[in-house]
């Protein structure tokens, strides 16, 4: 007997065949038994095998040898975790896919069924795929009043997939071993792609693993040399035919001399204490620094910003965040569109019974300084010129919530600042008036004023007309400040020039006329 379940407006919701599995697929020991540790003792050879592996499916150590590094070195621990708030700190809201009563819907139940205990976590386990190349997380479905709720979003290590030939991924389980394919509706896969290739050769830390390699000896050889740096060389000379217990005992004083300042010897046998040779550990900050260097610049897109102190100031740090931000954009449009594809689009299908038109994420990753201009971009269009311009477009444009029926709105302008002024003039007229402090050839020169600025509105939106036709057809404010100049010879103002000189003319002949009068 096939199992349904309806709605509140009959409808069936979930049937037999488009019910979510409930069920955790993906169960895997968090601590395996066979877990290795590639980072320690890593050499060039070995890294290239791990590698190697992971090019044939295999990215069992790859994954460790990713995490272990995020581990053991600060600075790309730092780097990484920089890259994956720029997004995690963002405001986002979800957008419906048309302003249709259905799709508003559908975009509100996405909104509340968003809104579940550890989602930063789960969008943090997602972001982990920018350094290894995936991530995926199982859905565990709930259902609940008659709908299908998300009830918890669980990571799973990287290491316990695997890739086919045709780049295809596949989960090891407890009960199987040679791993599943993940079930459709059921697990959100991430895939980031530094470059272009299969998935387990494209996160950011493979780029990452030499320089981390390369440090590592560096540091270590920093290190040894620190311990013996400034101390004296201990030479031990003894005469031909010691034994080989006289020479034992000479090393062991000199190493006693080391440690403990204090030793005995044979009469036979002479210690000479040769002063170290001063160096420099330079070459070794320097290798560090360069490793760090590159790190940065294959994490972040540049360096300043890690690294300001002597490299350069805040204000070059800055504009290099700048640069940064159209890697902020691609995490997060690329997180926005993993989201939409594995989690909005099955909640719409057991909840609506379709997957047209879905809602969509909106990370808001627009600069401040950006929104700023744009506004008063905007406001220069809107208010000064009286250019039309679209709610939806601004709503967008600045990630404001659109208002709802019964919401306060704040009425938009409905007069341009010439009609606003003509208006203040006529009441200033009518006070003046009625003070009797306004003479019979005052109001006249006022009317002629008003009816000049009158027939200027008319030559106004005339002249500008270019402009207005050159925004509308522009996809960007850059371009509209680019053609510019090229529609500068189409803006004829002679009709305008022609009206201000007859408008002078008159006031200043009517101005003699009443002085002449004896007015």
């Amino acid at each position: 007997m096939e199992r349904k379940i309806y709605g509140t407006d009959g409808r069936v919701l979930v049937s037999n065949k488009e019910k979510p599995n409930t069920r955790e697929v993906a169960v895997v020991s968090i601590r395996n038994q066979w877990s290795s540790s590639p980072s320690k003792g890593l050499t060039p050879e070995r890294l290239g095998r791990i590698l190697k592996e992971s090019e044939d499916g295999d990215v069992y150590r790859q994954s460790e040898l990713f995490e272990e590094m995020e581990e053991k070195d600060t600075h790309l621990s730092s780097i990484m975790g920089t890259r994956k708030n720029a997004v995690l700190g963002l405001d986002w809201d979800i957008m419906p896919y048309s302003e249709d009563p259905m799709d508003v819907k559908k975009a509100d139940f996405i909104r509340q069924a968003m809104e579940l205990e550890g989602l930063e976590d789960a969008l943090l386990d997602l972001l982990d795929a920018i350094g290894k190349g995936f991530s995926v997380t199982e859905i565990m479905w709930k259902l609940f009043n008659n709908q299908v709720w998300v009830d918890r979003l669980k990571w799973i290590h990287q290491k316990h997939f695997s890739f086919d030939h045709e780049d295809n991924l596949k989960v090891s389980t407890d009960d199987n071993y040679m791993g599943i394919y993940l079930e459709p509706n059921k697990f959100i896969v991430h895939r980031y792609k530094a470059k272009s290739g299969s998935t387990a050769r494209a996160g950011v830390l493979r780029v990452c693993t030499w320089m981390y390699l390369f440090k590592n000896y560096s540091v270590k050889d920093w290190v040894v040399f620190a311990e013996v740096y400034g101390m004296p060389l201990r030479l031990g000379k003894y005469e031909p035919g010691v034994s080989q217990d006289d020479k034992q005992a000479l090393i062991d004083a000199i190493s006693s001399l080391g440690t403990d300042a204090a030793g005995i010897i044979s009469k036979n046998t002479e210690i000479e204490f040769i002063d170290a040779i001063k160096g420099t550990a330079n070459v070794f900050q320097t290798l560090a620094t360069f490793c760090n260097s590159e790190m940065s610049k294959a994490v972040l897109g540049q360096t300043l910003t890690t690294e300001v102190g002597s490299k350069g100031s805040y204000a070059a740090s800055k504009t290099h965040d700048e640069v940064r931000q159209d890697i902020k954009e691609a995490d997060c449009k690329a997180l926005a569109e993993t989201i939409r594809r594995y989690l909005i689009k099955p909640l719409c299908l057991f909840n609506f019974g379709e997957t047209n038109r879905l809602p969509w994420l909106k990370f808001h990753y627009e600069p401040s300084d950006d929104l700023e201009k744009s506004a008063n971009t905007y406001k220069v269009l809107i208010s000064d010129i009286g250019l039309p311009v679209s709610q939806d477009h601004v709503y967008e444009k600045f990630g404001v919530p659109k208002p709802k029926e019964g919401d306060t709105l704040i009425a938009p302008p409905t007069s341009t600042p010439l009609q606003d002024e003509l208006e203040t003039k006529s009441l200033k007229r009518i006070a003046l008036k009625d003070q009797g402090l306004s003479s019979r050839h005052q109001l006249q020169v006022d009317e002629l004023a008003d009816k000049s600025l009158a027939d200027v509105l008319s030559l106004v939106d005339k002249l500008i007309k270019p402009v207005t036709h050159l925004i509308n057809t522009s996809t960007s404010l850059e371009e509209v400040r680019d053609r510019l100049a090229e529609i500068y010879q189409d803006m004829d103002n002679e009709e305008l020039e022609d009206l201000i000189a007859r408008a002078m003319f008159a006031a200043d002949a009517f101005g003699r006329w009443t002085v002449n009068a004896g007015n």
